[in-house]
């Protein structure tokens, strides 16, 4: 018999009940959801299953499905989700300069949620609009919001979002320990829009590699994270 507990733990992807030195709260990328985002970080977990525990989380919005042309064959897509909508049809671009973040302040809710019932978290990961996420929780940290207070950031393929209610949390160098991932033929976050949010930490730790837009495991990026989350022991 499954206890009211595990269903809880087990719908934000939580795998285990023991706590390593680092818990680490995970923030899927745009049409992701926590399910998805834990598969494709496999090898990270793997490469650092002795220094952290991740636990996953889903956002609070279902993103609409994607038009097909005619004769085209849709691709099987269930459950993808997304933290805020830049357009008031639902859906998201990372590079238009909008006026409007809808469905952000749910997300907020979600995390903050989160975070009381499953943390504390010694640190938060996040991927591509996950990522951009995570630098705006950093912001809200900064401004001492209650909800918030993490040790570390983790972004990957991150980007400073262009959603001008979002600029006041970029007003001050965000100070919180931060590693910055990113790759240099990444085409859905360009590698400018990574380096464009570096200029928003004070002092920002950078790993970059040759791939696209995914979360690297391989040897060099294995160093680069152990020694960033052997800060916090």
């Amino acid at each position: 018999m499954v206890t009211p507990w595990l269903l809880k733990v087990c719908r934000y992807g939580h795998q285990t009940p023991c706590r390593p030195s680092d818990q680490i709260l995970c923030i899927h990328g745009y049409r992701q959801n926590a399910q998805t985002f834990r598969e494709r970080t496999g090898s990270l977990r793997k490469i650092l299953k002795k220094s952290a525990e991740f636990v996953y989380i889903s956002a609070p919005h279902v993103v609409p499905s994607l038009e097909v042309a005619e004769g085209e064959e849709a691709k099987k897509e269930t459950d993808v989700r997304g933290w805020w909508f830049s357009k008031i049809d639902n859906s998201f671009c990372a590079i238009d300069y909008v006026e409007i973040c809808k469905g952000f302040e749910e997300s907020l809710d979600e995390v903050g949620r989160a975070v009381k019932e499953h943390g504390p978290f010694d640190g938060v990961l996040g991927f591509s609009q996950g990522a951009s996420l995570v630098s705006l929780l950093c912001g809200l940290q900064q401004e001492c919001d209650q909800r918030f207070t993490f040790k570390f950031a983790i972004l990957v393929a991150g980007f400073r979002s262009r959603s001008s209610p979002h600029n006041r949390l970029y007003s001050k160098g965000i100070t919180l320990p931060s590693i910055h991932i990113f790759g240099d033929t990444d085409r859905v976050i360009p590698r400018e829009m990574s380096e464009e949010l570096l200029e928003c930490f004070t002092e920002p730790v950078v790993c970059t590699h040759s791939g696209g837009h995914f979360v690297p495991a391989s040897p060099p990026q294995k160093k680069i994270y152990l020694n960033f989350l052997e800060r916090f022991r």
